[in-house]
C-alpha cells in the first residue's frame, strides 16, 4: 500500500494505493496554497486505514515551483519519521508521462520555468510501458523545438504545456486533454513502482536550477568580485 503525494505545481494531489487498485484519491486545482491544503487531503484520503498499513510514502520531488516542492517534501519527511516508513522519490515530470499510458506517442512533459524555459523530458510511452528518453533538464523553447521535430506524434502536458505548444507551431505536436494535462497523485504512485525506497533523511528535493532570490544573489555576489 502507497500513499503518493504531488504538491509540485498549482495543482496538489493525494492517492491511497494497493497495487493497482486506487482505494482513495483527492485532486485540487487552487493555486499554491499546498500549506493549507495538503495535510487535510492526505488524512481525507487515509481515513479508514492506518500509516502503519503504509509500504511507503511516494513524492514527486520536483521539478517545478520551489515552494510547493518543499511544502511537499517537508510534508512527507514529517510523516515518515514519525510513523517510520520508507519514501519513494519520482521525477514530477515522469509523474505526467505516465497520464498517457494508453497512448503510442513520445510524451513532452514541460513545466514552466519563465522566459520561454522549461523543465522538460520526454517519454515514449509504446503498449502501455513508459520510457525515459532523456534525464530532466532545463531547456529553453527553441531547443526543445529542435528535438521535437523528429518525432512522428508528440503530446505535451504539464503545466507550461499551453505557453509551450501556443508557441512552437509544429504539425507534429498536440496539447493534452485538459483532464490529463497535469500529474496527478494517482500517476505518482504507478511511476513508484520498483522504484527505489529509501529514508526520510535521503528524500531531497530535485530544483534543475537555483531560485531566483538565490541566483540574484549570486548575481550580487559575483558583482562584488
Amino acid at each position: 500500500m502507497i500513499l503518493s503525494v504531488d504538491s509540485s505545481a498549482v495543482t496538489a494531489s493525494v492517492a491511497l494505493t494497493d497495487g493497482e487498485k486506487v482505494i482513495k484519491s483527492k485532486f485540487v486545482n487552487a493555486g499554491l496554497t499546498h500549506s493549507e491544503t495538503l495535510l487535510p487531503m492526505i488524512k481525507q484520503v487515509m481515513q479508514g486505514h492506518t500509516f502503519d498499513e503504509l509500504d511507503a510514502i511516494a513524492l514527486t520531488v520536483g521539478p517545478g515551483s520551489f515552494t510547493g516542492v518543499r511544502i511537499g517534501a517537508a510534508t512527507v519527511k514529517g510523516l515518515a519519521f514519525n510513523f517510520d516508513i520508507p519514501c519513494i522519490a519520482v521525477s514530477t515530470l515522469e509523474a505526467i508521462a505516465y497520464n498517457f499510458t494508453d497512448e503510442n506517442a513520445v510524451i513532452c512533459a514541460v513545466m514552466d520555468a519563465r522566459r520561454l524555459q522549461f523543465y522538460n523530458a520526454l517519454f515514449k510511452v509504446e503498449n502501455g510501458n513508459v520510457k525515459r528518453l532523456c534525464a530532466d533538464r532545463a531547456i529553453s523553447l527553441e531547443d526543445l523545438k529542435k528535438e521535437l521535430v523528429h518525432y512522428k506524434k508528440v503530446i505535451i502536458a504539464g503545466d507550461g504545456a499551453k505557453l509551450c505548444f501556443n508557441n512552437l507551431g509544429l504539425d507534429n505536436v498536440m496539447i493534452a486533454d485538459e483532464d490529463r494535462i497535469y500529474q496527478n497523485a494517482v500517476n505518482v504512485s504507478k511511476a513508484a513502482v520498483n522504484k527505489e525506497k529509501i529514508s526520510a533523511s535521503s528524500l531531497m528535493p530535485v530544483y534543475l536550477r537555483l531560485s531566483q532570490a538565490e541566483r540574484e544573489l549570486k548575481l550580487k555576489k559575483e558583482t562584488k568580485i
